[in-house]
């Protein structure tokens, strides 16, 4: 019979499911400060204050990264608002970019 809702301390579970595990810990994310010798990054041109165009090498792959940047405790950190284009995406947005200034000149 299958009930739905939460479930009673030890109500279906097998003998052995039933011992007390500790859950894993949380790691939580860090990310290396642009600036910071160990990077990797390459900051082709700020866009605005906190808004960099940057070419990176993660994961053995090379990627096109605009993305905006928030200050903690003096130094600059990537924020979670931003893409990362590909190599192959990016070649598909600079081959459209005549298209898209044309796009943009028809909508001003």
């Amino acid at each position: 019979m299958l009930f739905r809702g939460k479930r009673k301390d030890g109500e279906g579970l097998a003998s052995d499911e039933n011992e007390d595990h500790a859950p894993p810990n949380k790691v939580s994310k860090t990310f290396s400060a642009v600036d910071s010798d160990d990077s990797d990054d390459v900051v082709v041109c700020e866009i605005s204050k906190n808004r960099r165009v940057s070419v990176r090498n993660w994961n053995g792959k090379i990627w096109v990264d605009i993305r905006e940047f928030y200050v903690k405790d003096g130094k600059q950190l990537p924020g979670k608002k931003g893409i990362s284009l590909s190599l192959d995406q990016w070649n598909v947005l600079r081959d459209h970019a005549e298209a898209i200034d044309k796009a943009l000149a028809e909508n001003s």
